[in-house]
């Protein structure tokens, strides 16, 4: 077999063959399903091929080994790409599997989704997103290695690896990539290796369309290491250019690296290449024919693999094995250099948590005045001491958010000129890049072996949405902490006050949203997320007052998400007031002027709706009797919630409307939270379950 070899890259006819198999898997899956985007698989299918074969760390046997390199598809679209490549090296995925394309229940879904399909790093799909999680995975990798192995030189510890990243015109239209690559130059992740499938192809055709500017210009202003590869003299890709600038960036430790690919989508289909048609649907019978006879395959067959084909490809088991093996000597030869770190290794990759760590949680004094947003802060500090794992920041508003686990060490690269700078460290500076932020925290929780937080304003979640969408459809123990959280903070007025975001963010399924009554719950709730981080991971957001509110005495039901904060006097309910966050105080109030009517009023504080309703049915009406129709929900924003617990009799005292600009005292009583309106609104049910 002739083999052509540049600077290391060996490339022989097998390979060429592989290339082309994948090319033509990819146009029979669409095709036999009858819709997908065949072209950029196609045209990619060297690129792809390239990583997973000439230059990645992985074991297809093993696809979470620690110490593997990581792989980000980020547009998801051309999921292909990635499914063939990990049918070819011998992951989990089968021919039958790329038979199944896009149909239900199958390991071969539209995009690629994480949890489903063996070696898929992160689910992609929405663009732009997939850049942003790679940057987090490289984030995270120099956090982990800061955690076991911080004095080991470059290169030469087993936590050292290359987080391998496609990308493409989409992505770098969409804004949220903009931030995170801003971030990647700015923190100088010489671990993070972008490769720019430069196709001038969208949906709507040319990306001349509204694409223009000069992208490694871009790239290099941002601090990135910048390559272009020209298209070999036949129009396909230069895989010996190729290998060899895939080659230097990986060695380029110092800056993030990116190289724009030109390429031909669907190369070499001889009338669908270089159309927006063959971006997102099936070439058609005679197209892929046409396209068999141009790589030598024949054309009446499908999904036609060579035997020799396989048989090549299949060594990446052996390469991986190879490579799994000389890393568990040397994490061996670092756990007997290194005892308590290999010991601290292997609690957090499992997991756990420390022993004890509980007790380090403060308890605050009933009857003080303390806004959740602090009382949160004093918990990050507390547990900062024990759980290194913790690590977390705040999109330029640590001090707004309470969000500073450490104020003398931060994430920052060697050469920064802050005085608490640390490649190593642990408060994260993410800038005002919110989208990017919570995109880059699930890259972070999808790398493992650390715990993440960050912060910013409730009514930034706005921006955040969608990358919080994929934390939950991901399922990740991520910690967004949004504080300043109803028209309490005041005087900034409606641009800053959320009214329909807790609503909308409880409509996320799998998000668990937290709105804690007080300094108490909060380091309850905090307790509970870390616990549950472990167990039944699920992205979390804390909704935290800027206002002080008061303190009550600490229950541990708060952590079932609803609980009875205050009895009624007898112990048998008239009325059922429940609420979270800073209108706890109104319900607690109104109780006590309803108990002197004679009105027996049970005041049910629901930090989390979501918890709450994954308590059984027994505890769920012990805590809301289903004999008690008269009830009352109160909180400051839009009352979608509430409905399911209020029923035909209830109230609700809610915020249906933007708010203005004023103190939160005056704003709390123009709009009706008081507890006067709220001991109303109670009488009001009252004589409706009465009819």
């Amino acid at each position: 077999m002739s083999a052509q070899t540049t600077e290391g890259l060996e490339w022989t006819e097998l390979d060429r063959r592989a290339v082309d198999t994948a090319r033509l898997l990819a146009a029979d899956a669409v095709q036999r399903v009858g819709n997908g985007h065949p072209g950029t698989a196609m045209s990619l299918a060297p690129a792809a091929y390239t990583i997973f074969q000439k230059l990645m760390r992985h074991d297809p046997a093993d696809p979470e080994w620690t110490g593997r390199d990581r792989f980000v598809l980020s547009p998801g679209h051309t999921s292909l790409t990635l499914y063939t490549q990990l049918y070819l090296a011998g992951y989990e995925v089968t021919l039958d599997d790329l038979k199944a394309f896009r149909t239900h229940g199958s390991k071969t879904p539209g995009h690629p989704e994480y949890g489903h399909t063996a070696g898929v790093e992160t689910t992609t799909g929405p663009l732009g997103q997939g850049v942003a999680n790679a940057v987090g995975m490289a984030m995270a990798a120099r956090y982990e290695r800061g955690l076991f192995d911080p004095g080991a030189p470059a290169g030469e510890s087993p936590f050292d690896h290359t987080i391998w990243a496609i990308v493409s015109d989409g992505d770098l239209q969409e804004g949220v990539s903009a931030e995170a690559s801003s971030l990647a130059g700015h923190q100088k992740l010489g671990n993070l290796v972008f490769l720019y499938d430069d196709n001038h192809i969208s949906i709507e055709g040319d990306t001349a369309t509204a694409f223009s500017e000069d992208v490694l210009k871009r790239y290099e202003a941002y601090g990135w290491h910048t390559q272009r590869i020209e298209p070999a003299e036949d129009g396909d890709i230069d895989v010996h250019a190729l290998y060899a600038a895939l080659k230097a960036a990986r060695d380029e430790t110092g800056r993030p690296s990116i190289i724009a690919m030109r390429t031909i989508i669907a190369w070499p289909a001889p009338n669908a290449r270089n159309t927006e048609a063959s971006h997102g649907s099936a070439l058609g019978e005679e197209e892929v024919a046409a396209t068999k006879r141009i790589l030598g395959f024949d054309p009446e067959k499908a999904f036609e693999v060579a035997d020799e084909v396989l048989a090549h490809t299949r060594r990446a088991l052996d390469r991986g094995a190879e490579a799994h093996a000389a890393w568990d000597k040397r994490i061996a030869a670092w756990r007997n250099a290194h005892p308590q770190r290999a010991a601290e290794f292997d609690r957090i990759s499992k997991g756990e948590l420390p022993a004890g760590w509980e007790e380090k949680l403060p308890v605050f004094e009933p009857g003080k005045s303390v806004a959740t947003r602090a009382a949160s802060g004093k918990v990050l500090q507390a547990l900062g001491e024990v759980i290194p794992e913790l690590w977390g920041g705040s999109a330029d508003l640590a001090g707004s958010n309470n969000t500073t686990i450490d104020k003398t060490s931060s994430f920052l690269p060697e050469g920064n000129p802050l005085p608490e700078a640390d490649p190593y460290g642990r408060t994260v500076h993410f800038g005002i890049r919110e989208f990017s932020m919570a995109a880059e925290m699930n890259g972070i929780a999808l790398h493992g072996n650390t715990r993440i937080y960050g912060g910013t304003f409730l009514v930034f979640s706005d921006y955040m949405r969608n990358a919080v969408r994929m934390s939950a459809l991901m399922q990740l123990p991520v910690t967004y902490v949004w504080t300043h959280d109803s028209i309490g903070l005041g005087e900034d007025g409606p641009t800053h006050q959320p009214v329909e975001h807790l609503a909308s963010l409880r409509a996320i399924p799998g998000l668990n949203v937290v709105r804690p009554a007080d300094a108490n719950e909060t380091a309850i709730a905090w307790r509970e997320i870390l616990r549950r981080h472990a167990t039944q991971p699920a992205p979390h957001g804390l909704a935290l007052t800027r206002q002080g509110v008061p303190t009550y005495e600490p229950d541990e039901d708060a952590a079932k998400g609803g609980y009875v904060l205050r009895e009624a006097a007898g112990g048998d309910p008239d009325v059922l007031l429940i609420a979270t966050g800073s209108e706890v105080q109104l319900a607690v109030a109104a109780a006590e002027s309803l108990e002197a009517e004679g009105i027996g009023a049970r005041v049910v504080s629901m930090p989390s709706v979501e918890w709450f309703e994954e308590q059984d049915q027994d505890y769920r009406d012990r805590v809301l009797p289903p004999s008690v129709r008269a009830r009352v929900a109160v909180e400051a924003g839009v009352g979608l919630t509430w409905y399911r617990f209020t029923g035909d009799a209830g109230r609700i005292v809610s915020l249906d409307h933007f708010g203005a600009s004023a103190d939160a005292k005056t704003l709390f009583a123009a709009y009706g939270f008081t507890a006067d309106n709220v001991a109303a609104a109670a009488r009001e049910s009252l004589a409706a379950a009465r009819g």
